[in-house]
């Protein structure tokens, strides 16, 4: 077993999630309120909730395992963000930055998941 908080990529992962909460859920409008904010919300904290219960597995193919759900997560939220800029919920600036940390956290998972499947 790991400890979560030591993991590089956890960190990112939270952050990455704090920045969703604090700059992109605050954009949606009421009507997406139980749709897309909530499919958004749930891909965010995702990512860091499935590298949390990975690092609690034993081996290292369960934690592998748990850290492609994360891989999932973040292109599901890479998605998500797509299609909040393209309906106009957020601007092309905050798309950027939002899709640039998801891309980060992306390739670490991936790194992460190579060293360990060696």
């Amino acid at each position: 077993m790991r400890d979560f908080r030591k993991l590089e990529v956890w960190k990112k992962a939270h952050n990455l999630n704090l920045f969703v909460y604090l700059n992109l859920l605050p954009k949606f409008p009421k009507s997406e309120q139980f749709d897309m904010l909530s499919q958004t919300k749930r891909a965010a904290y995702s990512i860091p909730l499935n590298v949390v219960e990975g690092s609690g597995r034993f081996t290292e193919k369960d934690f592998a395992h748990f850290l492609d759900m994360a891989l999932g997560s973040a292109h599901e939220l890479e998605y998500c963000c797509l299609l909040c800029k393209d309906l106009s919920y957020i601007d092309e600036e905050l798309f950027n930055n939002t899709n640039n940390l998801i891309n980060e956290v992306k390739a670490m998972l991936i790194g992460l998941i190579k060293k360990i499947r060696e």
